[in-house]
C-alpha cells in the first residue's frame, strides 16, 4: 500500500473540495477500496473520509411519494427497514442476497453504486487490464472468461459489474444525486455506469471531484410491490458474486400484464436494464408463453465473450424463473436464502 493523505471533511462542500486533486478516492466503508489498494490496483495519493459526514444516513419519504436514501446509508439497514421493504421488495432481496451479513452491515448505498469489477485480470497486477491499466491489453478475453461478459461488452474489456443492489434499481428507474464542483445535479442510474467500448477504465458518469449523495427511487416503482422478485444464481449459496441475476416486477390486472420491468446483473459491465423484454410482456397474458418469450428478447443481442455461452441460456432461465416468482406475488416475508432460486419463497406465506 503506496503512502497517502488522509482528510476527514465535516461537510459535503469540504469533501469535494478535498477530493477535487485528480488522485483523491472518497473513504466510507472501504470494504472494496480498501482490498483495492492492499493489492496496489487502487493507489489514491488522498483519501478523503465521507463515512461521518452529516445528512448522508438518511432515508426519507418525501412529500411526491418518492424515497430518498442517503449514500451512507448502510446496505442491513435499508434492507431491514420494513417501510421500505414493503414498498419496494426485489430491492431489499437483492441487498440481502449481496455479501456476508457482516459485509452488509458495513457497506454502504454509495459505495455499492461504485464498487468496482470482480474479473481476477483486474485484480491481478500481473496480468494486462485496460480498465486497471488503459491500452495496456486484457489478458481475459483468452483467459479463464466464463463468468464474463455476453452483453454491452468490446474487444478491450469483458468484465462485468457485481452489485446485485443495483439490478433492481435500474428495473425500478431509480435516480442518482450527485454533488460536484458544479453543482448539484441529478442523472439515471442507467445512465451512472458506462460499457467499455475503447475506454473501460471509464466506468461511471462521474467526473473529479463527484460525490453520490443519494439514492432516489420514484413514487411510480412502489405500484409493483405486490409483484416484484430478484433473484440470483451463484456457485455457492453465500458470499458469491452474481453468475446471472434478474430482477423481475409486474403489474398486472385480470391476468394481463399492464406495466413490466426486467434487468439483468452478471451479464455487462453495467447492470442491464431490458426494455426488450419490457415491451413483448406489456398487454400480454401473464404466464409462461410470455415470459419464455420476454426472455429471448432480453438476451436477442448476447454472444459470447469467451468460454460463457452457457451465460445466455442461464440468464434466459432466470429471466423466465423470476417472471414466474414475481407473477405469483411477492412473499409476505423476505426467505431465509433471499435472492435464491432454490428458496421456497414463490408461495405467500
Amino acid at each position: 500500500m503506496n503512502n497517502f493523505d488522509y482528510v476527514r471533511p465535516v461537510s459535503v462542500a469540504d469533501a469535494i473540495a478535498a477530493a477535487a486533486k485528480p488522485g483523491a478516492a472518497y473513504l466510507a466503508a472501504g470494504t472494496n477500496l480498501i482490498d483495492l489498494m492492499k493489492g496496489r490496483i487502487s493507489q489514491p495519493e488522498r483519501l478523503v473520509d465521507i463515512s461521518h459526514l452529516p445528512g448522508l444516513d438518511r432515508v426519507e419519504r418525501l412529500s411526491d411519494g418518492s424515497v430518498r436514501i442517503g449514500a451512507g446509508v448502510r446496505n442491513a439497514d435499508l434492507a431491514h427497514d420494513a417501510e421500505f421493504a414493503r414498498a419496494f421488495p426485489a430491492v431489499a432481496e437483492a441487498l440481502l442476497s449481496g455479501a456476508s451479513a457482516q459485509l452488509r452491515n458495513a457497506a454502504t448505498v454509495g459505495g455499492n453504486l461504485l464498487q468496482r469489477t470482480r474479473c481476477p485480470y483486474f485484480y491481478d497486477v500481473a496480468s494486462a487490464c485496460n480498465k486497471r491499466e488503459p491500452g495496456s491489453g486484457c489478458d481475459a478475453r483468452g483467459g479463464e472468461n466464463r463468468l464474463h461478459a455476453v452483453l454491452g461488452w468490446s474487444p478491450s474489456c469483458i468484465a462485468t459489474h457485481p452489485s446485485d443492489f443495483c439490478v433492481p434499481l435500474v428495473a425500478l428507474d431509480a435516480v442518482v444525486e450527485i454533488e460536484g464542483a458544479k453543482g448539484r445535479r441529478e442523472i439515471s442510474i442507467d445512465d451512472l455506469h458506462r460499457l467499455p467500448g475503447d475506454a473501460p477504465e471509464r466506468e461511471s458518469a462521474l467526473e473529479t471531484g463527484d460525490l453520490i449523495v443519494a439514492v432516489r427511487l420514484p413514487a411510480e416503482a412502489a405500484r409493483f410491490a405486490a409483484h416484484a422478485r430478484y433473484l440470483k444464481l451463484r456457485e455457492r449459496t453465500s458470499y458469491a458474486f452474481a453468475v446471472v441475476s434478474a430482477a423481475a416486477a409486474l403489474r398486472i390486472e385480470g391476468g394481463v400484464i399492464r406495466e413490466a420491468r426486467v434487468a439483468l446483473g452478471g451479464v455487462a459491465a453495467k447492470p442491464w436494464r431490458a426494455r426488450e423484454a419490457e415491451a413483448v410482456l406489456a398487454g400480454a397474458k401473464a404466464g409462461d408463453q410470455a415470459f419464455r418469450a420476454a426472455a429471448e428478447a432480453a438476451l436477442a443481442n448476447a454472444k459470447p465473450s469467451g468460454d460463457n455461452a452457457f451465460k445466455i441460456e442461464l440468464a434466459r432461465g432466470i429471466v423466465v424463473r423470476a417472471l414466474t416468482l414475481a407473477m405469483a406475488g411477492t412473499p409476505a416475508r423476505i426467505p431465509a436464502l433471499p435472492g435464491s432460486p432454490f428458496s421456497n419463497a414463490g408461495v405467500r406465506s
